[in-house]
């Protein structure tokens, strides 16, 4: 499998996708993260980088997901919002479940509003639906539908074995 290649594939599965914590707001548009490959302080962010940005771009894909290496002398992350207003949060010197719990009080959704778009976004009941669990078992039961073959044979026009079959 060409995804379990490289360092901590583990990263690329679902159900660590699926892991994430951070629901970012729907007024943020933009998240980037600033931090140097080497030094003791982006020590954090460089795991936060590593191991949770995938999650976030996968549980907030209309939330552009930007970092850039290397061109500051402590690490940030600044969040971009659609008003035009941007929020800087420091995370020199933090550990990355330090910056991911510091972040989801600050630009995460609430439990709360976790929960009632979960119940939102749960199935509705249809009334077009028809199979297993749902109020009608078939089509035949919907008005205007052909009733099925087993209680009313089809026209033998509407058959494939004598309409391919027909002799001239």
């Amino acid at each position: 499998m060409p995804f379990m290649k490289g360092r901590a594939p583990i990263r690329r599965t679902l159900e660590y996708l699926n892991a994430g914590q951070l629901m970012l707001k729907d007024k943020v548009k933009i998240f980037s993260v600033n931090y140097n490959t080497y030094g003791e302080h982006h020590e954090g962010a460089r795991d936060f980088v590593f191991w949770n940005i995938p999650q976030i771009q996968y549980k907030n894909p209309k939330v552009q997901v930007v970092t850039f290496k290397n061109m500051t002398p402590s690490p940030f992350i600044r969040c971009y919002f659609e008003s035009g207003k941007q929020m800087l949060v420091d995370i020199d010197s933090k550990n990355r479940h330090e910056i991911l719990q510091h972040l989801t009080t600050v630009v995460g959704k609430s439990a709360e509003t976790l929960q009632a778009e979960a119940k939102l976004a749960e199935k509705k009941d249809n009334p077009a639906n028809f199979g297993v669990g749902c109020v009608k078992h078939c089509i035949c039961e919907i008005p205007g539908q052909l009733p099925c073959p087993g209680v009313v044979p089809v026209p033998k026009h509407m058959r494939g074995k004598y309409k391919y079959q027909q002799k001239d």
